[in-house]
This record gives C-alpha cells, sequence and structure tokens, in this order.
C-alpha cells in the first residue's frame, strides 16, 4: 500500500504528521512525500484573521507553495507511483482541497486534529463574521475530505452529523524521537534536589497557562524548579500570577531569563530538534488546565511526549484525559491552581510516588501511544477500503 502524504505542514511545528508517517512506515506502508512547508503556526494563521488586510499576503504564500506542490505531484499521478490515499496533513483545511482537485479518483485523508473554528474561539475570534468564515472553513474541507481524522471521541462527537459517519479516531501519540530509554528506575540523583517540572507550547486559553502560573507562586520557596517554555496571548497574565510580571523572556533558543526567587526559568522557545531532550531532563511534564470548551475535548501534544520522554505527567481531569491516561498521570480539576500546587508538592515529597508516576507513564506510552500503535485503526479502515474495492468520488456531502 502506497500512501501519500500531502500538504504545506510543517513537521517542526506539528509532529503530528511526523507521527502518522512513521506509523505507518512501521506497518510496512510506502509513504512518500509531497510537502511545501507554509511556514506559518496556527498562532499566525489567526493572528491574519485579527488582522484581515494581511490575507492577501497569506494567499500568495499559499498560491506559491499550491504551485510547488502542483508540480511534485505530477509523479504520482499514474503508473507505479499512484498512491492509494492522499493523507493531508495537519492544518490541511485549504490543502485538502488541491488534493481532491489533483487526485479526484483517490480516497483523501484529511488530519482534522483542530477545526478552525474551534481555535478562533479558543483565541477570541470566534464571533461575527470572522466565526462564520471559520464555520464556512472547516464546513469546506470536511465535505471534500473521504477519511477525517480526529483524535478524541469528544472531538468525533463535535463533528457535524453528516461527517461523523467518515470519523476515524487517532490519538495524537509522538514521534519516535521522543521516546527514551526506561531510566525511571535509576534514582542516583533524585533525592536532596528540587522536583525539575516543564511546561512547553503556545500560552493559549486552551493551555490554562495562568492557572500553572498561579500554582507556581503558591510553590515559592520550596524544592520545585520550573522551566516554562514558550509565549502566546496569556503570557502576561501567567507571569504576573507567577509573581514574575517584571521579568523578560528570553529572545534565543541559547539564554533564558531566572527568577531565582521562585525557581521559575523562561525560554520564548526550543528548537525542535532539541526540545525531546531538553523534556527528558525533567521529573514532570504539565499538561493543559483551561476550562473552556476545546481544553474539555483534547488530550494535547505535550502529554504523550511527556511521557514518551519519560516524566511524571500531571494535567487537567477531564473526561479524554481520564479515558486516556487513567491511572498514569496525575489529574487534577481544570482551572484550580491550588489543585495543581498540591499535586506538585505531593511529588516533591514523594520520590518513591515520582518514580512510581514516570514509569506508569513511560510504560504507558510505548505501550499505546507509539506511532506503530497510533495510526491503527487508520491503517485498518484504508485496508477494508482496499479489499473492498471501493474508490472515491469527489464528495458532494
Amino acid at each position: 500500500m502506497r500512501v501519500l502524504l500531502f500538504g504545506t505542514y510543517d513537521t517542526a511545528m506539528h509532529p503530528r504528521v511526523a507521527t502518522l508517517a512513521e506509523g505507518l512506515r512501521a506497518h510496512g506502508v510506502d509513504v512518500p512525500e509531497c510537502d511545501r512547508p507554509l511556514g506559518l503556526s496556527t498562532a499566525a494563521r489567526v493572528g491574519i484573521l485579527a488582522k484581515p488586510w494581511r490575507l492577501p499576503l497569506l494567499l500568495l504564500r499559499i498560491i506559491h507553495c499550491w504551485t510547488g506542490l502542483a508540480w511534485a505531484a505530477r509523479r504520482f499521478w499514474r503508473g507505479s507511483e499512484r498512491p492509494d490515499a492522499v493523507l493531508v496533513g495537519y492544518l490541511g483545511h485549504f490543502d485538502v482541497h488541491l488534493a481532491r482537485l489533483l487526485f479526484p479518483r483517490v480516497p483523501i485523508v484529511l488530519d482534522h486534529l483542530v477545526g478552525a473554528s474551534d481555535t478562533g474561539r479558543d483565541r477570541g475570534l470566534g464571533g461575527g463574521p470572522r466565526g462564520v468564515l471559520l464555520r464556512l472553513i472547516d464546513s469546506a474541507a470536511l465535505r471534500t475530505a473521504d477519511i477525517v481524522l480526529v483524535d478524541t471521541a469528544e472531538h468525533l462527537a463535535a463533528l457535524p452529523d453528516r461527517h461523523r459517519d467518515r470519523g476515524v479516531v487517532l490519538p495524537v501519540g509522538a514521534p519516535h524521537g521522543w521516546f527514551t530509554p526506561d531510566s525511571t528506575t535509576d534514582t542516583s540523583d533524585s533525592h536532596g534536589r528540587p522536583l525539575r517540572v516543564v511546561f512547553f507550547g503556545l500560552y493559549t486559553p486552551l493551555q490554562g497557562a495562568p492557572v500553572i502560573g498561579a500554582a507556581l507562586s503558591r510553590l515559592a520557596g520550596e524544592p520545585v524548579e520550573v522551566t516554562m517554555i514558550g509565549h502566546g496571548q496569556d503570557e502576561a497574565a501567567t507571569r504576573a500570577a507567577a509573581g514574575a510580571a517584571n521579568t523578560t523572556s528570553a529572545g534565543s533558543p541559547g539564554l533564558a531569563n531566572t527568577d531565582a526567587e521562585r525557581g521559575i526559568t523562561w525560554l520564548d522557545w526550543v528548537p525542535a530538534e532539541k526540545l525531546p531532550a531538553l523534556v527528558a531532563d525533567h521529573d514532570v511534564c504539565l499538561g493543559i488546565f483551561g476550562t473552556g470548551p476545546k481544553a474539555l475535548r483534547v488530550v494535547p501534544n505535550k502529554v504523550f511526549q511527556g511521557a514518551a520522554a519519560g516524566c511524571a505527567i500531571v494535567t487537567s481531569d477531564t473526561p479524554p484525559q481520564r479515558r486516556m491516561l487513567g491511572a498514569a498521570a496525575v489529574l487534577v480539576p481544570p482551572g484550580d491552581p491550588d489543585a495543581l500546587a498540591d499535586a506538585l508538592r505531593g511529588l516533591a515529597g514523594d520520590r518513591a510516588e515520582l518514580r512510581r508516576m514516570r514509569k506508569a507513564a513511560h510504560d504507558l506510552a510505548t505501550r499505546e501511544f507509539a506511532p506503530e500503535h497510533v495510526v491503527a485503526p487508520l491503517l485498518a479502515n484504508l485496508l477494508g477500503t482496499a479489499r473492498s474495492g471501493r474508490r472515491a468520488v469527489p464528495s458532494s456531502r
């Protein structure tokens, strides 16, 4: 079987595509790639909606990337290179239309991890004409795809009824580069040093970063060291909640700004290739703590990645996270900084429990969240389609 990865995705920004590719290849699937990265993060794309005069620049960028995609895709149109399916990478709300145009008789799979309208609402742009536009973008993308990938049962249930029967649930998972050998039994340096905690991601309402900041303010003076990586709309509120409003973040990955009194190091960003090792050097990886609808439906990248890196996971107690992580994570009520502080305080004071939670998370990730396990439902769906002889048709749904 050949599955063509297609689109303007960027694995450095969004490793989900790499996870799917690695998983399919692990099962013997031929996975060529046809990719022209757009070079814009989710935040940058949403930011353009807040400044509509920048839309022409976005369109020009898309046209440039699509021209390269169309040219590169020619080799896959016929003969032995023709794919059995085309997988449009994450943030492919527009790319799916080009894929359908170029491959009209091939099943199109859309990785619909995040709806445009969902993201807009989370970032305060979900109302008025912009909200209508985002819903139209989602609707058109879903209508064009033959198979729609989502990450949780909650996201599947949130799809419009007419699209739900084409949905397949695949956990986000983590690429192989995040998986470390199980070193949780090595306790040689665990006693007598602070608990090392890491958070990485965008400071958006989904993340609940101000909740983390408020929890850190409650841990001042305790044996806990925290590395906060990222930036975003809630960064100022997070710093203020942590009591670090007067500090400034690092401007390059080689520099850090440390609030020594509170044991907090603030980093703007870390190169993608260095992030797994940095996370693995910590004891605890924080998940998300937001209280909005989107936060209650997702299990974020960092939970899978942190578990693969051998960290204990502390995240919010939501239905999808409780179902997916179970006893392999410390779950606290969403939006509750006191509960989060208590959870970290408990792990700092009980190193045996810390080791147990680190091992439980790592074992679960190895057993269920490695790429070859994540893609199993998609592979079963594609093989079923191939065996039945069904062919995709231009969608009119």
